[in-house]
């Protein structure tokens, strides 16, 4: 009989395969003290495993930026000294090598679980991933093995760790169902990456699979079904193959132009973090990038980056991009995202609270050298500078000061850059949705980020679950604050562009379009579909539909019309 479950949308597709059920193995840990003659040997037992999950790591073949950021992660927490300081200070006090590091991991766990930012949170997963494998290691236990799975397996576990993300063997798997996780936890990320389908979140499903049984994952609807009957299978085999098909017919024009039947050009761009996400945009067809998301170059290291550093990282994307255009984001730091080499406060509202530019103002040096770094790059290429979090002209004058004084430093030591080049802000707060014909006066253009926008404007916490219907970008006030924006910007002769995940929700792309969206800059996987809706739609057909749309005063009844 079947059996469907339902979870957290963590990347949607369909996929239908065998399930590979992981189990962890239990690790009994000692429960009694150890001699003090056994404490070297303790502790010798500890830097062993230490030692060679580190050359492990450092040994592991890595195919793409995300496994490389995965590996330098756990590296750098290797290399924690409290970690190492911890468990051997327990073992000194007679408790053994297991039960030491077990202890420190449970503290460094609820440590970072009690944080009020849902990344920091999710990142508890790789200290509990770097125990078990130093567990492992300390017992003698063999990993299951992940890098040859059989074709058209769906991994199910209670979570996958960073580590196992990491090496799985990624040409036949097809997709993830996992007992816990959100929407930002690693397995989402890669799932993300890989274009599969992904439930997370979905409490018991390890309790309800056994290995070899046949599932079908629709995480468009956010289900799976566990031993469907042939009719069912047959219906997804039929949805499949249709989606197999039209995403073969996208990719065969993923490189034409974004033109409307009436003519109207409009750029489809990627939002990227690293080198292998640009490279995924520009192989779905991306004209450029209308995000580079700078904060990873942060928080994968373990300092703030150099100049240099960061100029190096800015100047291979230009060049990767040859011509095309890419809009830097200054750093967002703070909220949901902090450093591993820097104490952020306490915060009650971080959402709230000391970040991006508000950030970026205090640490005038890391700012400076941002800057500085992005106008040196500006020589090789087309880049434009995106402020992020704005909500005063103030803010936009003291940013175009510090923007200008390193302009004249570079100036004084003959050191090229664009002399001409653009800067834009974020529209992700509801003060700059309000005074945008203000702001609009200052800046070249308007980026619309709708993940932030949405949670303020409807303050709902976009990671909360509790509150997650009433999150929602398809909410009259959401929509009527970016139509507002657009408007604004053309009214001045500039223009806007979204990055915000609305942007990749291809279901609203020919209501963005008729709202008058000039630019779409989106994950890779929706780029091909995007382009697509735009090229089979005018823009004055489209006109009318988004007109029609932002007369309605209930989301439900949006999304109605959206879903027709």
């Amino acid at each position: 009989m079947s059996l469907i479950k339902k979870g957290i949308i963590a990347s949607e597709n369909i996929a239908i395969g065998k399930i590979k059920l992981m189990k962890k193995q239990e690790v009994k840990i000692s429960s009694q003290k150890i001699s003090d003659d056994e404490i070297k040997l303790h502790v010798d037992k500890f830097n062993k495993a230490l030692n060679d999950y580190k050359t492990i790591l450092s040994e592991t073949k890595v195919d793409n930026d995300t496994q490389k950021q995965v590996i330098e992660a756990h590296l750098s927490m290797l290399d924690d000294p409290f970690l190492s300081e911890s468990v051997i200070s327990k073992i000194n006090e007679n408790i053994a090598s297991d039960k030491a590091l077990n202890d420190t991991i449970d503290e460094m766990v609820i440590m970072m679980q009690s944080l009020d930012n849902e990344y920091m949170r999710e990142r508890a997963s790789d200290y509990k991933d770097i125990g078990q494998q130093l567990l492992y290691k300390i017992k003698g236990i063999e990993n299951q093995k992940l890098d040859s799975l059989e074709p058209n397996t769906i991994l199910v576990s209670k979570e996958l760790t960073p580590y196992e993300t990491s090496i799985i063997d990624k040409d036949n798997v097809v997709g993830f169902l996992m007992d816990l996780g959100g929407k930002t936890a690693h397995t989402s990320i890669i799932a993300q990456t890989l274009g599969i389908a992904c439930l997370v979140g979905m409490k018991d499903i390890t309790e309800n699979v056994k290995d070899s049984q046949t599932v079908i994952i629709d995480s468009y609807k956010g289900i799976c079904i566990i031993d469907p009957d042939e009719e069912t299978l047959l219906e997804y085999k039929n949805k499949k193959s249709e989606l197999d098909g039209e995403k073969s017919r996208l990719e065969k024009n993923r490189y034409n132009k974004a033109i409307t039947k009436d003519g109207r050009d409009i750029d489809v761009m990627t939002n990227i973090g690293n080198i292998e996400d640009l490279e995924k945009g520009l192989e779905s067809g991306a004209e450029g990038v209308g995000l580079f998301r700078t904060e990873f170059l942060y928080m994968y290291n373990d300092n703030f980056p150099t100049e240099d550093e960061q100029f190096e990282s800015y100047k291979k994307v230009v060049e990767i991009l040859d011509g095309k255009s890419v809009i830097i984001r200054t750093l967002d730091i703070g909220g949901d995202k902090e450093l591993p080499y820097y104490k952020f406060p306490k915060e009650d509202n971080p959402f709230l609270g000391w970040r991006a530019l508000r950030f970026c103002f205090d640490m005038k040096d890391v700012f400076d050298a941002q800057i500085k770094a992005i106008l040196r790059a500006s020589a090789f290429g087309k880049i434009r500078i995106m402020l992020p979090m704005v909500i005063s002209v103030e803010e936009i004058e003291k940013a175009l000061e510090i923007i200008e004084n390193n302009k004249d430093e570079l100036r004084d030591k003959n050191i090229d850059f664009d002399e001409n080049i653009e800067v834009g802000i974020m529209i992700e707060t509801p003060a700059s949705v309000i005074v945008a014909e203000d702001l609009i006066e200052y800046v070249d253009f308007f980026s619309i980020g709708t993940n932030d926008l949405t949670q303020y404007i409807l303050a709902s916490d976009r990671g909360n679950d509790k509150i997650s219907s009433l999150y929602n970008t398809y909410n009259p006030a959401v929509l009527r604050a970016i139509k507002k924006v657009i408007d604004v910007s053309h009214k001045h002769g500039k223009w806007t562009g979204m990055c915000g995940g609305f942007a990749g929700d291809t279901k609203a792309t020919k209501l963005l379009l008729g709202m008058g969206l000039d630019e779409f800059s989106a994950p890779a996987a929706s780029i091909p579909k995007i382009k697509d809706v735009i090229a089979n739609n005018s823009f004055e057909e489209a006109k009318i539909y988004a007109d029609e749309i932002l007369q309605m005063k209930k989301t439900t009844d949006i999304e109605r019309k959206i879903s027709e």
